[in-house]
């Protein structure tokens, strides 16, 4: 298997915080023995949340994010924490770095990040570091009294000597199996030898000589359960009907209104993106929100959000298809807005409807947050594949497979 390949939704985000100078930048250098971040004495080096994709043993493929310190000041300083706060969402496990010679007291900015840590129900460590400059140990080995409730949280490292780093590592191994959750797409509903059809597209989004990656989770799957599986475009689907009866079709979402003809209804009938939905946890929330559409009165804000941003193509299916068959359903006049990659508002309560893609290129933290975000806000979200389920009229139809677990 070749790490450098797993797809960034998969790996371990690990974020680094705390006050400039705190010795982030350091530490993150000494845990992965790379120089991915500049380090200097220079108050406020890191400026930008700064991510590298990388493999950290013992735990494997994972992205660390070093984050400017949040004690930053000024307005150059206040929209730099604005974009570390954003981290927050995305991250399964964060680490707040201390200065072992700044410990006492700890600051508002230190407490801040632990309630962010545990509000957010984030399994994190607390790492002091620059333990080398430290002379009287046993002074300094009593924590903070504000750490009294976190001190199973707390280890001591030297990013300059390189000392606890293996312990840290080890406890990040820990740590990662409190992220897992092991959502199946769909094979807890099938049986081993079951027939199964996918039908792909030829993609204009995707990039040449490549299926998409929910299409490749779900076909690894199947493959994996010992599903048998075939995949044809939907121009060959009716033959391949006719050679064998599958147990489902799974079809990309745009292709629903040709596909959906021409399976029996005997056959179940779903599609990658309805399967993203419940993959990420997000499937009851997000066929409720899909149809909210109906009851909509004109001049309603929709917000249409991806988690990518590739580069947009003529028919593009967020700006183009999704518009236009939104009005041809409703025959009604709405303002609609976009968002895509890392740029999620903050506040959604302007909105009426979030229609949001399946997001294979987000993690699960951070689809649980906007989806968490939308329900605290009280603004109905779906995502593409199960609202155009519900514009072709088939979204009982394709959730059918689902039953009562739904």
């Amino acid at each position: 298997m070749n790490l450098n390949a797993t797809p960034s939704s998969h790996r371990v985000h690990i974020g680094f915080f705390g006050r400039t100078n705190s010795g982030k930048s350091s530490l993150v250098n000494a845990i992965t023995n790379q120089q991915l971040a500049i380090v200097s004495d220079t108050k406020g080096t890191t400026t930008d949340p700064v991510s590298k994709a990388m493999e950290l043993l013992p735990i494997g493929p994972v992205v660390i994010v070093d984050t400017p310190g949040l004690d930053d000041t000024g307005n150059l300083g206040n929209l730099r924490k604005e974009r570390t706060k954003k981290i927050f969402s995305s991250i399964d496990i964060g680490v707040l770095v201390l200065d072992a010679e700044r410990l006492f007291p700890l600051s508002d900015t230190e407490l801040d990040i632990i309630k962010e840590f545990e509000n957010r129900n984030l399994p994190f460590v607390i790492t002091i570091n620059k333990e080398d400059l430290i002379t009287d140990k046993e002074k300094f080995k009593k924590l903070p009294e504000e750490l009294a409730a976190c001190e199973k949280h707390v280890l001591w490292v030297s990013a300059k000597n390189k000392t606890g780093i293996e312990k840290l590592k080890e406890h990040f191994g820990t740590l990662q199996q409190k992220t897992e959750t092991h959502r199946p797409f769909i094979c807890d509903r099938l049986s081993p030898l079951d027939s199964v059809i996918l039908v792909i597209p030829i993609d204009e989004g995707a990039p040449k000589g490549r299926i998409i990656l929910p299409q490749q989770q779900v076909l690894r799957e199947l493959l994996e359960n010992g599903i048998v599986t075939t995949v044809v475009r939907e121009t060959e689907l009716a033959e391949a009907l006719n050679r064998t009866h599958p147990r489902a079709v799974i079809t990309d979402s745009q292709v629903f209104d040709k596909v959906s003809p021409i399976v029996p209804s005997d056959i179940y009938l779903t599609s990658f993106s309805i399967l993203m939905a419940r993959y990420k946890g997000n499937l009851a929330q997000a066929v409720r929100g899909a149809k909210t559409i109906d009851s909509l009165e004109s001049g309603a804000h929709i917000l249409i959000s991806e988690g990518c941003t590739h580069h947009r193509q003529c028919n593009d299916i967020g700006t183009v298809k999704l518009p236009k068959w939104i009005k041809l359903h409703t025959d009604k006049e709405f303002h609609l807005e976009w968002s895509s990659g890392n740029e999620f508002p903050e506040n959604l309560t302007n909105y009426d409807l979030i229609i949001h893609c399946g997001g294979c290129m987000l993690n699960d933290r951070e689809m649980q947050s906007r989806y968490e975000k939308a329900f605290k806000d009280r603004v109905p979200i779906t995502n593409y594949g199960i609202f155009i389920a519900h514009l072709r009229g088939i979204l009982e139809r394709s959730t059918d497979i689902f039953g009562e677990s739904l």
